[in-house]
């Protein structure tokens, strides 16, 4: 065998072995974007075809992966779609015990972290009959009286000095993420405050709120949740009581409709 005869052998050899090497190490894609998937070679492995590669586009459209541009839609259409979609997800049957008139039937409680509460089970300091809300403004704590001698404890906000409301009365609504309308004295105080809006996370009276009222007047003040959980502890609010959202989601639950509320 001449010289050159055997070199052109040795070098095809060569190639041979390279070619078995390199395909124990590629890896065919699983989908568009390559995703590895199995090794040639491999005895458990069904053959798969080569896909080919989409070309990026932006911006991608997540849930299908797929260039969004590719299909021609329009990115802000679809996200007001899908916006619209978990809106209407959200609508929610209200709670027998809600003022429809007061209350936005749209359920946001997924939103709220109910870890951040300040609530806990005490020895009752009240000697109030069980049912009995019983608010310490000095000390910035609701009591609501259990059967048993013992007590739930919130921390709450309260109003500022010379806007603080002391006295009796009973819960005379109860509402689910309230709407809220400033009343009148307080839009002249605060011009920049909006006549009405509707509730939700942004809304001032937070998740839940109970209207009180002495007889068939409603006083203007009531228990509600916050859009501010740093004002817990302070006094910061024109005369009405604030919780966390978590904390007036619970205290909701556990009261009835008439319940007597102190405010000492």
């Amino acid at each position: 065998m001449s010289l050159r005869l055997r070199l052109i052998l040795g070098f095809a050899a060569l190639l041979a072995d390279a070619g078995a090497a390199a395909a124990q190490y590629y890896y065919w894609p699983d989908s568009t974007y390559g995703a590895p998937s199995r090794a040639l070679g491999d005895p458990d492995a069904e053959a798969q075809p080569r896909r080919p590669r989409a070309r990026a586009h932006w911006p991608f459209d997540e849930e299908r992966r797929e260039p969004s541009r590719a299909r021609g839609w329009d990115n802000r259409e679809r996200d007001n779609r899908q916006g619209d979609d978990r809106e209407r997800q959200r609508l929610a049957a209200l709670p027998p015990d809600a003022d429809p008139d007061y209350s936005t039937p749209i359920d946001y409680d997924d939103d709220v972290d109910m870890r951040q509460t300040r609530r806990r089970f005490v020895a009752d300091p009240t000697l109030e009959n069980p049912g009995t809300l019983t608010i310490d403004t000095r000390a910035r704590r609701l009591f609501l009286s259990l059967e048993d001698g013992r007590a739930v404890e919130y921390a709450i906000g309260v109003g500022r000095t010379g806007f603080a409301w002391k006295g009796e009365a009973q819960i005379g609504r109860k509402a689910f993420w309230p709407g809220w309308t400033p009343p009148p004295e307080m839009l002249e105080r605060r011009p920049d405050l909006p006549e009405h809006m509707d509730g939700g996370l942004r809304n001032p009276l937070g998740a839940r709120a109970l209207y009180l009222f002495q007889g068939r007047k409603d006083t203007l003040f009531r228990i509600h949740g916050t859009n501010e959980p740093e004002s817990i502890g302070r006094a910061v609010s024109s005369g009405c009581i604030r919780m966390l959202n978590a904390d007036v989601i619970d205290l909701y639950k556990r009261v009835a409709k008439g319940a007597r509320v102190v405010v000492r």
